[in-house]
């Protein structure tokens, strides 16, 4: 709780000492990119809700492979709106299709959770907007229809929901996009606030900022959270952890953020059209 408060006093306030990043490159070619990942071993993986694919770059932007495009069956979708990679797994949020979709690292296709039409009601999800995996091998989807995170095992059978309406202080009203850190903790973007619970579902900080997110991503120990124009980091293993604004040199015109994160010591930030890679001053 105390890292929360930390992070909280900053965003009501000013945000001190801005980190600065030079532009070092520019990768990728996309339609309208709505989401990216970096797995553990540096390769990304975007998502294009225009193609409906998923793409796959090593960290010189040369084209690894490429799967997708519009429909309903396995490796086809209605648009991916986020993505999430570990070292072997790739998890897919596939929209329209009411499902999240697991792939291996090489894209091979694995298993579907699909449970929109299920008689159990707890268990039931639809129009997913971002799923991630825990280091305890826990799934949690964002369920905006019923405006509620759904928690899995890793084969896919539920486990519970938490963060809807009879959640109180706690209870997510337009929730964006979720993230899970090294400690199992779930962060949840929601208009201008990031909402905290804990492995268990039990509610365990609230952050309110100044202006809405849309995005959320956190890589080993770095937090990203990002506005349509914005970027903020902060490094979860510091004691004392602390939001800080990020101020972007290089860029020739401005930049419409889809989502940034950090990884490598370089910031990488997704556009509808790029990847901009960014190396702290």
């Amino acid at each position: 709780m105390k890292s929360v408060f930390a992070i909280l006093i900053l965003l009501a306030g000013t945000l001190a000492f801005p980190q600065k990043y030079q532009l070092e490159n520019k990768i990728g070619q996309f339609v309208n990119a709505s989401s990216f990942y970096i797995n553990p071993t540096g390769f990304i993986y975007v998502t294009d809700i225009n193609t409906d694919e998923i793409t796959v770059l090593d960290t010189l932007g040369n084209i690894v492979k490429n799967i997708g495009g519009y429909g309903w069956r396995q490796s086809a979708f209605d648009n991916p709106a986020d993505i999430y990679a570990d070292a072997l797994k790739v998890y897919v949020t596939d929209k329209n299709n009411h499902r999240i979709q697991r792939f291996d690292k090489n894209l091979n296709f694995n298993f579907q959770i699909i449970t929109r039409q299920s008689e159990v009601e707890e268990e039931r999800f639809g129009y997913p907007l971002s799923a991630v995996m825990s280091n305890l091998g826990d799934i949690f989807i964002l369920d905006s229809e019923n405006s509620r995170i759904v928690k899995f095992d890793i084969f896919g059978n539920f486990l519970q929901n938490f963060g809807g309406y009879d959640y109180g202080n706690y209870a997510l009203q337009k929730p964006v996009q979720l993230a899970v850190s090294m400690q199992n903790d779930i962060f949840v973007v929601d208009g201008n606030q990031i909402i905290m619970f804990d492995q268990y579902g039990n509610g365990s900080g609230k952050i309110t900022g100044i202006e809405e997110f849309n995005s959320i991503r956190i890589i080993f120990e770095w937090l990203t959270v990002t506005s349509k124009d914005k970027i903020y980091t902060a490094n979860l293993r510091s004691p004392e952890m602390s939001l800080r604004e990020v101020l972007l040199d290089g860029l020739e015109d401005k930049l419409e953020i889809v989502s940034a994160l950090i990884f490598g010591n370089k910031l990488y930030v997704l556009s509808k059209k790029e990847i901009l890679i960014f190396n702290r001053i």
